[in-house]
C-alpha cells in the first residue's frame, strides 16, 4: 500500500487506549490502603462501649473496670502496650496491632486471656484498622 502510512504504536490512539485501561485495571486490582483514622477509631471505641471496662483514656479505669478490678479482673491499660501479652497469631511477637485486631473480633478468651473481653461484633477491618489507631494513640497520651 503505497502512499499509507503505519502510525507508530506509541502515538496511536489504541495503544493510549489500551495503557489507561491497563492501568485502571492494574489500580483497581492492588486496591487502596486505608489510611487509619484515630478520630474515627476514638468515636467507634465510644460507641462500641470499650470505655465503660478500659476508660475513656484506656487506662482501665472505666466504672466496670474498676468494679473488675475488685475482683482481680483487670481490663487491659492501654496507656501502657507492654501489657498486652497476647500473641494471637502466634509470631512470637505479642501486642502487635494484628493481635489487638484478633482480640477486638474474636474475643480474648479463645486466644487465653479473660472471657471479660468478649467479641466485637460487626467491625469492618477499616473499623478494626481505625479502633487500633485509636487504642495505639492512648499509648501517648
Amino acid at each position: 500500500m503505497k502512499g499509507s502510512q503505519v502510525k507508530p504504536m506509541s502515538k496511536s490512539p489504541l495503544r493510549r487506549c489500551l495503557l489507561a485501561g491497563f492501568f485502571c485495571v492494574a489500580l483497581l486490582l492492588s486496591g487502596t490502603a486505608h489510611a487509619a483514622d484515630v478520630a474515627r477509631g476514638k468515636r467507634l471505641y465510644e460507641k462500641a462501649d470499650c470505655a465503660k471496662c478500659h476508660g475513656p483514656r484506656g487506662r482501665g479505669d472505666g466504672p466496670v473496670g474498676l468494679t473488675l478490678e475488685q475482683i482481680g479482673k483487670s481490663p487491659g491499660d492501654w496507656s501502657d502496650p507492654s501489657t498486652f501479652k497476647l500473641d494471637t497469631d502466634k509470631d512470637g511477637k505479642a501486642g502487635t496491632d494484628r493481635d489487638l485486631r484478633n482480640v477486638i473480633k474474636r474475643g480474648a478468651l479463645v486466644f487465653g486471656g479473660s472471657q471479660m473481653m468478649g467479641p466485637t461484633k460487626g467491625l469492618n477491618d477499616d473499623d478494626l484498622a481505625d479502633l487500633v489507631a485509636f487504642i495505639r494513640s492512648l499509648a501517648t497520651r
